[in-house]
């Protein structure tokens, strides 16, 4: 009967070791860009997130509800001077096996075949720990010949270190726009759009919608009804009237235009549940039929430079 030393029982651990560092780099990167979101719909428009886009000021605080939903990358020097998103590997974002999968798949292969290799010493245990050592090590040069050179400022002069030039000018660095003004015939046109989108919603008319808001709004909005449908219910808004409307900020990006606006309106807001009749027991869902009530909302519209207006963004007050 054998005695097995320490080291042989350490090479029972071979697998396990193996598949947590699989996992490790499989997962690692998922976990570290999740993100939380979305909206939560009881049956009314009312309950809409805040959403959609607003160009580089899309995550900035302007009074309102943040952003939650939006199509627009969360980083703001991820955004180019154009408007344009920039990748990960351009953007400086991710980590690092995001930005190199090419030495994921070289390091993941190596470390199979190392750890489940039976040739020579390798199999026992002490030839693990050596393999351990030796990825280790790997990693360690491969980090200082792809980040030392980046990260570091020439002794005895040189550019400054990236992290100090970041500290210093942070705002200067992000491209958020050119302040600009409208007229009043943008005014009406905000107007205009408030009372159509509110109309289009109330009879699910995405025809009408799609020519009132941007495609990123018009999924939203196409979501919203199909799980109204989905619940049984339709959400009738009738007898709008705009309180008050200011403007907050207007600007452009490119030959994009934005401009954002505060609205305070009042409606006929209510919830029914399809196929019943008016007066029946279960017709009313939620709301008043008859008393108007009041909501708040910031509106951000968007246009080609001299085409139309379209809603881009609804956030909450």
């Amino acid at each position: 009967m054998s005695i097995r030393s320490p080291l042989q029982h350490l090479a029972r651990w071979r697998a396990p070791v193996f598949l947590f560092f699989c996992l490790s780099l499989a997962l690692s990167p998922s976990l570290a860009e999740a993100r939380a979101g979305g909206s939560s719909s009881s049956g009314g428009k009312s309950s809409f997130s805040s959403q959609g886009s607003r160009g580089s000021r899309t995550f900035e605080n302007n009074g309102a509800a943040p952003v939650t939903r939006s199509m627009t990358p969360s980083n703001p020097s991820a955004t180019s001077p154009a408007g344009g998103a920039l990748s990960p590997a351009y953007a400086g974002g991710g980590s690092f096996f995001q930005r190199h999968p090419f030495l994921t798949g070289l390091a993941g292969g190596f470390l199979g075949s190392m750890l489940f290799s039976h040739l020579g010493g390798l199999g026992t245990g002490l030839g693990f720990l050596l393999t351990l050592l030796i990825i280790g090590g790997l990693i360690f040069f491969l980090v200082r010949v792809l980040f030392g050179s980046r990260r570091l400022a020439p002794v005895g002069g040189g550019a400054m270190p990236r992290s100090l030039g970041a500290a210093a000018a942070p705002a200067a660095a992000r491209f958020r726009g050119r302040d600009t003004t409208i007229g009043d015939a943008d005014l009406t046109a905000f107007q205009n759009i408030h009372a159509a989108v509110q109309e289009a919603w109330s009879g699910g008319d995405l025809g009408q919608m799609r020519r009132l808001m941007t495609p990123e709004m018009l999924s939203y909005f196409s979501e919203e009804l199909t799980r109204n449908a989905s619940q049984g219910v339709q959400n009738v808004v009738s007898d709008v009237r705009l309180l008050k409307g200011d403007v907050s900020e207007a600007w452009e990006e490119g030959d994009l235009e934005y401009a954002t606006a505060y609205m305070r309106w009042s409606a006929i807001d209510y919830v029914v549940r399809l196929g019943r009749a008016p007066g029946q027991p279960d017709y009313l869902v939620s709301g008043d039929p008859k008393t108007p009530a009041e909501a708040e909302e910031v509106w951000t519209f968007v246009r080609r430079r001299g085409g139309d207006w379209l809603l881009s963004a609804i956030q909450q007050v």
